[in-house]
Parts: C-alpha cells; sequence; structure tokens
C-alpha cells in the first residue's frame, strides 16, 4: 500500500493525540477544575481534621488559645470576610476578561482562563470560606467544651495564603492586560509548538495507492476540529487491516455530516463510529497542536489595531515582530510527513498538516491587506518578509515572494 520508508513527521503520532499527560492538562483546562478541586479538599480536611483531633486530645493551644465562643467568632469573620473579597476578585476576573476581548480579540480570553494564577487564586479564598464554615460546626460550647485548635489555625493559616494569592493575582492581572505581555505569551506557545511540528529534514513522503472499498466517516456535531488522535486512527486501520484518510486538519470547521475521513478497506460500521470518536470537535480552537491558532490570534490582534476605530499602528508592528519571529525558524524548515505507517511499512492514516507556506499566508495576508498604507506597518512587513527570504528554504520561497510583491504593488 505505501514505501516500506517510515515517515519521520515533525510532531511524532502519540506527540499529536490527546493522551497520557495531554488528557490530564486537557481535564484541568476548564477555569472551573482547580477551583473546585482546591474547595473538595479544604471541605475534606475541614471535616476529617477535627474529629482526628478528637480522636488524639494532644496540646494545640499554643497555636489557638482561645475558648469556643472566641474559636466561633474567628472563624465567622474570616468566613465573611472571605466570601466579600472572592466577589471581588471574581468581579476583576470578569473586568479583565472583558477588557482583552474588546482591546486584543475574543479568542485569547482562552489563555486568560488557563490562567493558574487566578484559578488557584478563586480557589484558595472560596475554601478558606467553606474551610471556617466547615470547621465552625466542630466547636461545641455546651456540654463537653471542645475547640479544634489546629483546625482554626489552618483556617488563619489559609487567610494568609489568601493575601499573598491575592498580592500576586493585582500583579498578575495588571501585566496580563499589557499589549505585550499578551503577544509575547502568544509568540511563546507558537514558537514552542513550531519548533516541534516542522523537522529539519526532508521527510519521507511515500506514494500511498488505496485499496479496498471506501466509505466516508461525518461529523456527528458540529464545530472546529480541535483534537485528531491520530494514535487512535491508525490503531484502529492496524486491527482492520485498511487505511484511514483524513480529511479534515486542526482548525477547520465541520457543520453535521460534513465528511471529517474516508475509510479504506474497512467496512465495518463499529469502527467508523470509533473514528468519528477521533475528532474532538470543539467551539474554538485549541493552541496545543494547531499551530495556526497562535498565528490567528496575532494577525486578529493586529487587524484590530489597524482598523479605523482603534488606529493604533504600533501594536500591529509588535504583532508583525512577534509573528516575524514564529515564523523565522519555521521557513527555513520543511512540512511534516503527512503518511503515517506501520511496523511493516504500510500506510494506515494519511492526513492533512498545516504546511509553513500555509502558516506564513495566514501570517501576512490580511496584514498586508489592511496595514499597506501605514508607513510604520509597511516598513516593518517589507523589513519581516525581506529577513525571512534571506533564511527560507527553496519550498518555502514561493510564498514569501508572492508577498513581497503583492506589498509592492498595494
Amino acid at each position: 500500500m505505501a514505501s516500506p520508508t517510515e515517515a519521520r513527521p515533525g510532531l511524532t503520532i502519540w506527540q499529536l493525540s490527546p493522551t497520557g499527560q495531554n488528557r490530564i492538562e486537557a481535564f484541568f483546562a476548564p477555569f472551573w477544575v482547580l477551583p473546585l478541586a482546591v474547595v473538595l479538599l479544604s471541605w475534606i480536611v475541614a471535616l476529617v481534621l477535627p474529629e482526628w483531633e478528637i480522636g488524639h486530645p494532644l496540646d494545640f493551644a499554643w497555636l489557638f488559645d482561645g475558648g469556643p465562643s472566641s474559636a466561633r467568632s474567628f472563624l465567622s469573620t474570616i468566613a465573611t470576610a472571605m466570601i466579600s473579597v472572592t466577589g471581588l476578585v471574581f468581579s476583576i476576573t470578569m473586568v479583565v476578561l472583558q477588557l482583552a476581548s474588546s482591546q486584543f480579540t475574543p479568542r485569547v480570553l482562552g489563555g486568560f482562563l488557563r490562567n493558574r494564577v487566578s484559578q488557584l487564586t478563586l480557589g484558595v479564598f472560596t475554601a478558606s470560606f467553606v474551610y471556617s464554615l466547615t470547621v465552625m460546626r466542630s466547636v461545641r460550647e455546651q456540654g463537653t467544651e471542645f475547640v479544634p485548635h489546629l483546625s482554626v489555625t489552618l483556617a488563619f493559616a489559609l487567610v494568609i495564603a489568601s493575601v499573598v494569592l491575592f498580592i500576586g493575582f493585582i500583579r498578575h492581572i495588571t501585566e496580563s492586560i499589557q499589549v505585550s505581555e499578551v503577544v509575547s505569551a502568544i509568540g511563546d506557545r507558537s514558537a514552542s509548538l513550531l519548533d516541534r511540528y516542522f523537522p529539519s529534514e526532508r521527510p519521507d513522503a511515500p506514494d500511498v495507492a488505496f485499496e479496498g472499498v471506501s466509505r466516508t466517516v461525518g461529523a456527528a456535531g458540529h464545530g472546529v476540529v480541535a483534537e485528531i488522535d491520530l494514535a487512535w486512527l491508525r490503531r484502529i486501520a492496524e486491527r482492520e487491516g485498511g487505511a484511514i484518510e483524513v480529511l479534515a486538519r486542526h482548525g477547520d470547521h465541520r457543520a453535521p455530516g460534513q465528511t471529517l475521513a474516508r475509510l479504506h478497506g474497512i467496512g465495518d460500521g463499529e469502527a467508523a463510529e470509533e473514528v468519528a470518536r477521533a475528532f474532538h470537535l470543539a467551539t474554538t480552537r485549541q493552541s496545543r497542536v494547531d499551530p495556526g491558532c497562535g498565528i490567528r490570534e496575532l494577525v486578529d490582534i493586529a487587524c484590530r489595531a489597524l482598523s479605523p476605530g482603534v488606529n493604533d499602528p504600533t501594536t500591529a508592528v509588535e504583532c508583525l515582530d512577534e509573528l516575524h519571529r514564529v515564523l523565522r525558524p519555521a521557513v527555513a524548515r520543511h512540512d511534516p510527513s503527512s503518511v503515517f505507517l506501520d511496523d511493516a511499512g504500510a500506510a494506515r492514516v494519511v492526513w492533512q498538516p498545516h504546511t509553513v507556506e500555509g502558516l506564513v499566508a495566514l501570517a501576512f495576508d490580511e496584514i498586508v491587506h489592511y496595514g499597506a498604507d501605514a508607513p510604520q506597518v509597511r516598513g516593518r512587513l517589507r523589513s519581516a518578509l525581506d529577513d525571512l527570504a534571506s533564511v527560507a528554504i527553496q519550498p518555502q520561497l514561493g510564498v514569501i515572494e508572492a508577498l513581497r510583491e503583492r506589498l509592492k504593488n498595494a
């Protein structure tokens, strides 16, 4: 079915698939998961620790030497203060998200929501409230008096941690809304991915001749192709003795029923359902394995800065500088292989990776269109394209020369 030589893509089939550690990262990616985990942990500790103190009557009075009334008052004060400050933290976060959406582009909100400082701050503040209320139930004034000294002291420690996190949160917020920080963070993520995505050596490109009856697999829902589990697809193809042709790439939109893949030599309906589950459709692109995601965000910020309502060419130039930095190593590399082979050398998965040429066009097409009349942007575009042309290998020069000619005639 294919040349027996093993193809060498930039990213391996396992790195491109949401397995192992990547699934753990994906589980903790939603904004609410880490705060909820911290709250649940604090609640469990608040239930268990006082009971442990009852069974281990050690002298912890030196930690908190107040009586039941003092402990209740102390915990009540903490709970009241923490729920008030939690509302403040949440309000600040919402304001920052709104500012980021209006100033940059809605597509950068994912980076703010994934930030661990904001998540941990909200989690510790809410956990302090839940912990204090739960421990308060263990304080007994009537009958046999009981004050969980260690538990009350831990509540005070949570307050101290909350203060430290609040200071860090304010510092993080003031930095995160600066355009230079946003652009640099997007560029760092994109540069890291492109460095792994595109190989420095030209990969083997075996000729593939598909055999057997083909059938298509359509999308069950709609959305952007965020993840493709290529490793799973290869296992299915090997098990069924056929091949799978992937017809959607990361970042493509699919409507319900629109084709995702074509199966060759695989007629089993259950296998087709398994193939459909290998495609994760989301509401937005994800930057972990989609090299066009970060570039799209930088272009959006630049185009918004060039709009008549904003008229901020300096921000557009910052985005151009970042795009230049990200793409400069990439234009000196080759496109990844589109074929994954099994151990016997047979082609099992044929997919559509992003190409360097496509990313260069994505990065500069719209900025050339909207920014050619701005002297600052035009000069920076010319400088960036000239430098990319000086380091690009032959397969990538065509699109750069076309952009230079287009800029000259604009």
